[in-house]
């Protein structure tokens, strides 16, 4: 490595000095790689978004304005990272996708509800139904788990959730209705269970 400032390096990678591009990506590869890691939790992921950082860093430099190289390809890596999360979760959400429920021609339900009242044992299926409540919701999709807590466990409505989500209501209310369904079809399971233990 140089004694070059990055402000020097900057200036010479400016005028196709590719060594000089390759000495500032060595000083900050690390802080790159780390940002991306830490959102994407994935070694392999975190170094495909250091290699497009500096892919259009290289490609961009006549763009960036000031001498501050390394926190400006901290923040193309952090941006990219969360474009790559976002992307995840809206692939694993359409993997993930709920079954919808079945109405005939009325428009009644199809499936049967099971029975859920309560039986002697009382205290103690309360608190195992507590625990499979906590863990449906857990493995609800993220957006829908979202929805379903701020609505039905902290009481918000869709206008103030569209604002903390930014999403539309009609979204949120689709989301939210697949949750409920969800949680509704683990409590069936839960009571099916117990009714089944001898």
């Amino acid at each position: 490595m140089s004694d070059a400032s990055d402000e020097e390096l900057l200036r010479r990678a400016r005028n196709n000095d590719t060594a000089a591009f390759e000495e500032l990506v060595g000083r900050s590869r690390d802080r790159v790689f780390g940002v991306a890691l830490r959102i994407l939790h994935s070694e392999a992921e975190a170094a495909e978004v250091a290699q497009e950082t500096f892919l259009s860093a290289w490609r961009s430099l006549g763009q960036l304005s000031g001498d501050q190289f390394s926190h400006w390809v901290h923040r193309i890596a952090a941006n990219r990272a969360l474009m790559r999360l976002r992307h995840q979760k809206v692939a694993n959400q359409v993997e993930e996708s709920i079954e919808s429920p079945k109405f005939n021609a009325r428009g009644s339900l199809i499936e049967s509800v099971a029975d859920w009242a309560p039986t002697a044992e009382g205290a103690s299926l309360d608190a195992e139904l507590r625990r499979a409540i906590e863990e449906a919701s857990q493995s609800l999709p993220e957006s829908a788990r979202q929805v379903f807590l701020l609505h039905d466990v902290e009481g918000l409505d869709y206008q103030q959730i569209s604002e903390i989500t930014k999403d539309s209501v009609a979204a949120l209310k689709s989301r939210l209705h697949r949750a409920r369904l969800a949680m509704r079809a683990a409590i069936d399971r839960f009571y099916a269970e117990k009714g089944s233990e001898p």
